[in-house]
């Protein structure tokens, strides 16, 4: 049998080391959050939030119901375009204003029936001054799927969920 030496020997016990550290890493549990089921609208929004790469959605849908009014940032996010929250929860009858951040450059909010919305509305042109306003009031209940014009292409897209 061989002799090892000394650095023979501590690469040896590093080797094992390491690998002593690795068994067991495998994780039974998932990783991501459950889907929802896909004809639901919360599978709805989920859908076409994720099949556009929609900026900060994280698979969660923000509880707003019980409030009469709610604000949407326009121009969220690091790079100002997202809408934030990017997806909400929210009573039939709620007023939803859009408040543009300034950042990100123009946007607009629209929403058609073509991306499979429940609800048609447009804000109007593109508009990037800081403090802009645009509201609509959400009379039925439904899914509101939407989208900025000028960055479609780039994930600012944003969806409610009308209780």
């Amino acid at each position: 049998m061989p002799k090892l030496d000394r650095r023979q020997l501590l690469y040896g016990a590093a080797g094992l080391v390491a690998a002593a550290s690795l068994a067991g890493c495998g994780d039974d549990e998932p990783d991501e959050t459950p889907t929802p089921d896909p004809d639901s609208p919360e599978g709805r929004v989920d859908e076409y939030l994720r099949d556009n790469d929609a900026n900060l959605y994280d698979g969660t849908i923000t509880d707003l119901t019980g409030e009469t009014e709610i604000t949407i940032d326009v121009g969220a996010g690091d790079d100002g375009l997202a809408y934030d929250p990017a997806a909400a929860r929210i009573d039939a009858g709620t007023e939803v204003t859009w408040e543009w951040t300034g950042e990100g450059g123009a946007h607009n909010v629209v929403s058609e029936a073509e991306i499979g919305s429940d609800f048609e509305f447009r804000s109007g042109d593109l508009i990037g001054d800081a403090g802009h306003t645009w509201a609509y009031t959400l009379e039925e209940s439904g899914v509101a799927l939407y989208y900025c014009e000028a960055h479609r292409a780039v994930g600012h897209h944003g969806a409610l969920v009308v209780e």
